[in-house]
């Protein structure tokens, strides 16, 4: 989806949102406040780089932390669900991934894992693998999966 048409439909739904994100360290923020009218539904965007920034700024537990890794879909909950309670927002997501270049056999580059959260209902969680399509092209692409996750939380 485009991030003009996110924007109509959050207004429609007196949606207000926020971001939370690691490996595209605010390109999703990015792509729907370069939208004029964006203010009227965005709340702000969490980038969260690092281990310490996920803890701090969104109250992620460090045992999850250390039991999943960083790039997991409990610890993208956790990211989504941290940026629910630390804005103003009524619909969140999250992203955590290997951007690349490498990886490992258990992360492999190009696994992203989402995570939706919003008022009033459980949390949607889902891992893609774009495949080692080079760093660029894997953030791109998680910024429209993203858009997209936001979208259908909202239709």
């Amino acid at each position: 989806m485009k991030p003009a048409n996110l924007i109509d439909l959050a207004r429609r739904k007196g949606a207000v949102i926020a971001t939370a994100e690691s490996c595209t360290g605010g390109l999703i923020s990015g792509a729907i406040t370069e939208i004029p009218g964006s203010s009227d539904v965005f709340d702000r965007g969490f980038v969260t780089y690092s281990n310490a920034a996920k803890i701090e700024m969104l109250g992620v537990d460090p045992d999850t932390i250390k039991t999943f890794g960083a790039v997991s879909e409990e610890v993208a909950q956790a990211m989504a669900s941290g940026a629910l309670r630390h804005s103003d927002a009524t619909l969140t997501v999250s992203v955590t991934g290997v951007a690349g270049p490498g990886g490992s056999d258990y992360k492999p580059e190009g696994r992203v894992c989402f995570a939706i959260a919003q008022n009033g209902t459980a949390p949607h969680v889902e891992t893609i693998d774009f495949g080692p399509l080079g760093r660029a092209k894997v953030r791109q692409s998680t910024v429209s999966h993203a858009l997209n996750l936001l979208s259908a939380a909202l239709s």
